[in-house]
């Protein structure tokens, strides 16, 4: 996990002998990069608090970490294990002073967890989630209309089965479950442009098309309600062997930009 000096938090994983250091990260002019946490395990989701606390989800060790620099020196030396035992903890979001998890099957909510990072509080069952486990590695954020966004990833590589592949949308307390946008395969990131409220995310393509193809995804989404191609359309142009015999991609939302394959 590593810091530049505009306080943007970025992570770098580690899972082979030959994977990236931060020694291999090309920066723009005027910037620079340092480490400020590192023997994180399995470090993915990230929220920063109001009072300087980094929340972290894992996706596979079952804990949310937290994380502080008391003394301003850019690493965060104190270390708090807030959860563990859960089911795949990655998404975290904060609001209005409570700490939202967002495990594979449900959400939890702790409250005034940055005064209680010494004896975290008993969290609340706010919503539950669909519990498949492909793809269940939920993505979470606080959009600009104070609602909660989830990813619900696809259970599957390729399939078209109701209640997944989109992002959906609640109230802090769980109620008003909206369905904001379709035809997402996995989004493992987003957020809005502070200008506009309009949010980005990412969307992670199929397998088995081939060694480049197709191309993960950068979408906008300005509205609610639309669709963006999932099963049925990849990269907005490339037509799913099977399900795209059924919808055509000029059907669907085209991606504002198509990036590398995962």
């Amino acid at each position: 996990m590593k810091r530049v000096s505009t306080g943007l938090i970025l992570m770098l994983l580690t899972a082979t002998p030959h994977a990236a250091t931060v020694d291999d990260i090309r920066l723009p002019e005027g910037f620079e990069i340092t480490v400020a946490a590192d023997d994180v395990a399995n470090a993915r989701s990230m929220a920063l608090g109001p009072g300087g606390t980094l929340f972290v989800g894992t996706r596979q060790r079952g804990v949310v970490h937290a994380l502080r620099d008391e003394d301003g020196d850019g690493r965060f030396e104190q270390r708090w294990v807030i959860a563990e035992g859960l089911r795949m903890p990655n998404g975290v979001a904060l609001h209005e002073g409570a700490l939202y998890v967002a495990e594979n099957h449900r959400i939890l909510r702790y409250d005034g967890i940055e005064s209680r990072l010494d004896d975290p509080p008993r969290p609340a069952v706010i919503a539950e989630l669909p519990d498949k486990t492909h793809h269940g590695w939920r993505y979470m954020g606080i959009g600009p209309d104070d609602r909660l966004y989830v990813a619900i990833g696809a259970p599957c590589n390729v399939c078209d089965e109701p209640g997944f592949a989109t992002i959906i949308s609640l109230r802090p307390d769980g109620g008003d479950r909206q369905v904001f946008a379709r035809g997402v395969r996995n989004s493992v990131g987003f957020d809005w442009n502070p200008a506009t409220g309009h949010l980005w995310f990412t969307d992670n393509g199929r397998d088995w098309l081939g060694d480049d193809l197709p191309p993960d995804e950068l979408n906008l989404a300005p509205l609610p309600g639309l669709h963006f191609g999932y099963p049925f359309c990849h990269g907005g142009v490339i037509a799913d062997p099977d399900y795209g015999k059924a919808r055509g991609c000029n059907e669907f939302e085209p991606p504002a930009r198509n990036l590398g394959p995962h």
